[in-house]
């Protein structure tokens, strides 16, 4: 056991999260799946500490006084590749291509990169205890680390099947994605089930990018999903049934209004039936689960105030601890636009506060302040030829504009958020760069709309006049 001290710690690893237990799994799933109120989900976060990292370097860190702290045994990398070309059957990523920051368009942070900056790394180190109000944090080895600051940036971990009792979920090839070991089982699944048949458990982020990726591996997918359509946070009923209707055609089957109850094992252990609760049964050499995340908040609970579902913030990503910030995932913070609080789920986010964090911390070690964060939610998917971005708030009324026949080859169609006669959100799929740039100016600035009709007769053009 040793004991090490630093100026600045940003504990970036996993944690281990409570298990839930209860007599009835499938209603309880249904229930978490239908209520929770996080600004959707997406795989984020623990690896935002290299963008944490990378700012601390840019504003000057001494050698000696940083220390990132993480579960995984490689340096922090952009997970959203995870999902998309991590998997591809041809030309797939592989590190160091996607380490930090090369996803904001950055330097890449390759391992020895935070020895040459003077930032101690260490991994393969999970964090057992926090005692926030002696400044010291505790290894699973005894360790001990203690800090003057501290950046929580425990990110998230996912919802598990077994979490919930749902019998026969602890069998081989029921996999999840959340880090690149789940990455790497999920590749050996692809090559050993080629061809195969595999069924995605959740019909939300995950859940549309893998189906995707699965068919481009020439596997036969079955989607299921207990709600009326795919992506039902962001999406409209009307721009749902435009990718569910695009996915059929490449070959995913979809159910929806049901979920998975249980499932069966063959003789060595690997999954072979999924039981759903409307009584079907499927066949299936892999499942994937992609039904949520629950932010990893464990190891401070009691010590720090929390609201919805994160550790409460301030516009600086302060918590109510002194010396202790939290970014990404595990944030609830002041979403000044909309005037109230949230959590949100997103890489854009996770690198943002992160950036945010840093520079606060640093502002007033001079006596100087920053800006509050003032943060434009924006999300993004890619899939099959697909890409869209949606800018804003997905409340009031909605329309669609544009073509969005999933049977012509290059689909480009948007829509807009009205609320109290103001354009709150924006959406596109197939936009160019310049039109995608124009729908977050028209969030951020969320004009007057003359009326529905007249946003759906003048489309994208709407935004790029404003």
């Amino acid at each position: 056991m040793a004991e090490k001290s630093f100026k600045y710690i940003i504990l970036g690893g996993g944690v281990s999260a409570s298990i839930l237990k209860t007599s009835d799994s499938v209603l309880v799933l249904l229930l978490l799946l239908s209520v929770r109120k996080v600004y959707l989900c997406k795989i984020t976060c623990r690896w935002l500490i290299g963008y944490a990292a990378k700012e601390f370097a840019n504003q000057g860190v001494q050698p000696g006084e940083l220390a990132v702290i993480s579960k995984e045994a490689v340096a922090p990398y952009e997970r959203p590749a995870l999902s998309k070309g991590y998997l591809f059957p041809e030309g797939a990523a592989r590190l160091p291509g996607f380490h930090c920051c090369v996803g904001s368009g950055g330097e890449k942070l390759l391992p020895e990169s935070y020895k040459q900056k003077g930032i101690e790394l260490i991994l393969s180190t999970e964090i057992v205890k926090a005692d926030l109000s002696a400044k010291s944090l505790v290894s699973a080895t005894g360790d001990v680390f203690k800090y003057q600051t501290l950046i929580i940036a425990t990110g998230s971990t996912v919802l598990r099947l077994t979490d919930f009792g749902v019998k026969g979920a602890d069998s081989k090839n029921i996999l999840y994605l959340r880090e690149i070991d789940d990455a790497d089982k999920l590749v050996e699944a692809i090559k050993a089930k080629k061809g195969g048949k595999a069924v995605v458990v959740g019909g939300g982020y995950i859940g549309l990018e893998l189906s995707a990726v699965l068919r481009i591996n020439n596997l036969d997918v079955t989607m299921v999903f207990p709600e009326p359509w795919c992506m039902p946070r962001l999406f409209t009923a009307d721009i749902a049934a435009f990718y569910e209707t695009y996915y059929t055609n490449k070959g995913v089957k979809i159910i929806k209004g049901t979920v998975a109850s249980g499932f069966t094992a063959q003789p060595n252990g690997e999954v072979k039936e999924v039981q759903l609760k409307d009584g079907r049964t499927l066949e299936a050499d892999i499942v994937i689960v992609g039904v949520g995340a629950k932010p990893l908040t464990s190891l401070f609970k009691g010590q720090v105030e929390e609201d919805k579902g994160g550790i409460k913030t301030d516009a600086f990503f302060k918590t109510s601890v002194p010396d202790v910030y939290a970014v990404g995932d595990v944030a609830t913070f002041p979403l000044k636009m909309y005037g109230d609080v949230r959590r949100v789920e997103h890489v854009d986010h996770s690198r943002k506060s992160a950036e945010q964090a840093v520079k606060a911390i640093k502002a007033a070690e001079g006596g100087a302040a920053v800006e509050e964060y003032d943060y434009l939610p924006f999300f993004y998917s890619r899939s099959f030829d697909l890409s869209w971005q949606f800018y804003g708030d997905n409340v009031g009324d909605s329309v669609l504009f544009g073509d969005s026949n999933p049977s012509n080859p290059k689909p480009r169609f948007g829509a807009y958020w009205v609320q109290g006669g103001k354009v709150v959100g924006a959406f596109m799929e197939g936009g160019s760069g310049d039109e995608n740039k124009a729908l977050a100016k028209v969030a951020k600035a969320r004009p007057s709309a003359e009326s529905l009709d007249e946003l759906v007769k003048q489309g994208i053009s709407f935004a790029a006049k404003i």
